[in-house]
């Protein structure tokens, strides 16, 4: 297995403030953070408690106030947009509550967007989302498009266009959020399944059931990191909505 010099994810002293009329808020207050390569993280907290911000963060879809963030061992928070960008597609994968899917296009094309962006040609595209649809279970549902997919389908689909580029860090935000709970575990199986040394696995879950499968907890509570460690430890109270 190969050394890796750097944390995947190191947030230090970050803090994200939002101004909402006269008042100031802190969204993350100076939060610092290591995520090792390979870990599987749940972030959990009541709404409000600055989860949504931290994954923004960590997909630089948006940008800290103060602080660093480093993906790597790049600071990505002093990078350009367009740089940002780049990282993003490279070495980040999204998976979404809502599949974010597009309606027209089968689960193959769906899942080699992603590659497009990245200048992939066509051929290798092809294959490569044949393979990530594989990965997920479907590798016989690529003709298929999302309306003639199921809810757990659709969301393997998404998981799969999030893998297809082989990323540094998987970012999950309620991924078994619109799925019924048979569903749900089958989505949980398979996260445990894409576990592995080079793959790092940050899901943002209200959900006991999701955050109990990680390896670890990050509970959020007003911008501040108040519990970090084991899922069977962590206080109760800290995961509520």
């Amino acid at each position: 297995m190969a050394v890796h010099p750097h944390p995947c994810v190191e947030l230090r002293e970050l803090t994200r403030l939002y101004t909402l009329g006269s008042e100031t808020v802190h969204a993350l207050d100076a939060v610092d953070l290591r995520i090792e390569r390979g870990e599987h993280v749940a972030i959990v907290g009541p709404s409000g408690s600055g989860k949504s911000t931290m994954l923004q963060i960590l997909g630089c879809l948006d940008a800290p106030t103060s602080g660093k963030y480093l993906l790597d061992g790049e600071d990505v928070s002093a990078l350009s947009e367009s740089r940002q960008a780049e990282v993003r597609n490279a070495k980040i994968g999204f998976v979404f509550q809502q599949f974010h899917l597009l309606p027209r296009a089968t689960a193959q094309r769906n899942v080699a967007l992603p590659l497009v962006y990245a200048g992939v040609p066509a051929e290798e595209r092809r294959e490569r989302a044949q393979v990530a649809l594989a990965s997920v279970g479907l590798g016989e549902h690529g003709h298929r498009r999302p309306a003639q997919l199921s809810g757990g389908q659709r969301q393997r689909v998404a998981i799969a266009r999030a893998l297809v580029t082989d990323p540094a860090l998987l970012l999950a935000d309620e991924p078994t959020g619109n799925l019924d709970s048979k569903t749900s575990a089958e989505i949980l199986d398979l996260f445990d399944e894409l576990r592995g040394p080079d793959r790092t696995l940050v899901l943002v879950t209200h959900s006991s059931q999701l955050a109990q499968r990680a390896q670890r907890t990050i509970a959020l509570h007003d911008g501040n990191i108040a519990y970090d460690g084991p899922p069977s430890e962590q206080p109760a109270d800290l995961l509520s909505a």
